[in-house]
């Protein structure tokens, strides 16, 4: 049906002005300032007045299928599509992790597969490299022709999805021949695996010490790392989830010198700490994930980084594992976290979050607000036709409510998880309709779209 959406307070990146937006299929067709809603017959009419009317929100870096640790995360695409419609997300693009000895074919099929028929979302992927030999270089120049136009790479997890200097100098160079942008998930892997194996001996066994195994000089080295293979080849970079001021900076002085490189930072990064992974009688597991929370002043420097928009994105890294049946893996008489499923759950929550707590702080503005949660990960990772308001792009909207308040509840969230990293925390603002592509998707926190409408984007 036709979609007239009428007093809307248009915010994108850059604008921030007052008009109607009708859209009578997949696209925009007409940003006026008064659509007279005779003139556009049986279109659904959506009365905005008092909300903001935003580009539909994408989350760069999610994980839905994901074997890990010896388990696998909890959603599938229908639970974590629905989270993020929910929560004002109508794309998402998921890591495809292959295994050291899988083939890069075979694993692309694999996670597409599970997506297609299932996502009410639109979605794409980055390619995980976990081996580069000829065979696998093939399969990835044939992944790219598919429309799959960026790769993922590991400097962590040391003999399971980590890549040597040498698979990832022709990873990059392979990226740069082709034009695909290179995600990394920087730290140093063998730094890691001493510190783990010298805090187990000496009988530091919670998930308190998950932090001081990986602490910000080991991740920001793994940045300095990238940077120079990226400087070397002349490949195009994407630090996935910065926890620390360090890191940053690594990247950014890389910018300076010209390496294409573009910084992400994730929710849980911005707005808890490592005090969290401190609670006591293992709660502290919940918030166990790589890399991971840190002292309280890195959330602040990250803020200031991203008001700045030096840090380009803020995704999520959902990485759903339930906390009674997976987290306590790493439990008595385990006792070892580095067996602890590494993630938090958020891939509902983030635009509320960063709406509460970036915006209603004045923390970054509504413009870097759409920027970081939408437009930058358009532009960066060529998701034509997303993260913008104008004639001719995807009607992709979020009608928001800055008025509304309520609280995050495992109890009502469509994550399939059995918690809430967040359980009881306030929200200032909530999405009050969802289109994905002109089709109404989601109403003030309930899915109401038809299961299975979200598309494979493919990028050139």
């Amino acid at each position: 049906m036709p979609l007239l959406i009428k007093n809307a307070r248009i915010i994108t990146s850059t604008e921030d002005y007052a008009a109607d937006v009708y859209c009578s299929g997949e696209a925009i067709d007409r940003i006026e300032k008064n659509i007279d809603p005779r003139s556009v017959g049986s279109a659904e009419v959506i009365d905005a007045t008092g909300k903001y009317l935003f580009p539909g929100f994408i989350d760069p870096h999610v994980h839905v299928y994901l074997p890990f640790m010896g388990t696998y995360a909890k959603d599938t695409w229908d639970s974590a599509s629905r989270a993020a419609l929910v929560g004002g997300t109508t794309t998402l693009i998921e890591m495809i992790c292959p295994g050291k000895n899988d083939e890069p074919r075979d694993a692309f099929n694999t996670w597409l597969a599970k997506a297609q028929g299932a996502a009410s979302c639109d979605y794409t992927f980055h390619m995980g490299v976990t081996r580069f030999d000829p065979s696998a270089e093939k399969q990835f120049r044939e992944i790219v022709q598919r429309g799959i136009t960026s790769f993922k790479v590991f400097l962590a997890y040391k003999g399971a999805l980590g890549v040597d200097d040498r698979e990832l100098f022709h990873t990059l160079r392979l990226a740069r021949e082709l034009g695909v942008v290179v995600t990394a998930h920087c730290e140093n892997e063998t730094l890691v695996a001493e510190l783990q194996s010298q805090l187990l001996a000496q009988g530091k066994t919670g998930p308190e010490w998950h932090e001081p195994s990986r602490p910000p000089r080991v991740e920001a080295e793994g940045v300095h790392h990238l940077m120079t293979f990226a400087e070397l080849t002349g490949a195009e970079v994407y630090v996935v989830h910065t926890s620390c001021d360090e890191a940053v900076n690594e990247a950014l002085r890389a910018v300076s010198r010209g390496v294409r490189a573009h910084i992400e930072v994730v929710l849980p990064h911005l707005i808890l700490d490592k005090s969290f992974a401190e609670k006591p009688g293992f709660e502290g597991a919940k918030y166990v994930m790589s890399p991971p929370l840190r002292d309280r002043h890195q959330a602040d420097r990250l803020w200031n980084h991203l008001r700045s928009r030096a840090v380009a994105t803020v995704g999520t890294d959902h990485a759903p594992f339930d906390f009674e049946s997976q987290k306590i893996m790493g439990k008595p008489p385990a006792s070892d976290f580095t067996r602890i499923p590494n993630g938090i759950p958020s891939v509902e929550n983030r635009v509320d979050l960063l709406y509460t707590h970036g915006v209603c702080t004045g923390r970054i503005d509504l413009h870097t607000f759409v920027d970081c949660a939408s437009t930058r990960a358009a532009r960066i990772f060529g998701l034509k036709g997303k993260g913008a308001i104008a004639v001719g792009a995807d009607a992709d909207l979020v009608v928001y409510d800055p008025h509304h308040r309520g609280r995050i509840s495992a109890k009502t969230h469509q994550m399939a998880t059995d918690y809430s990293a967040f359980e009881g925390w306030e929200i200032k603002g909530r999405a009050s309709v969802v289109t994905v592509r002109g089709q109404v998707m989601a109403r003030d926190g309930k899915f109401v779209g038809k299961p299975g409408a979200g598309r494979l984007v493919t990028r050139s």
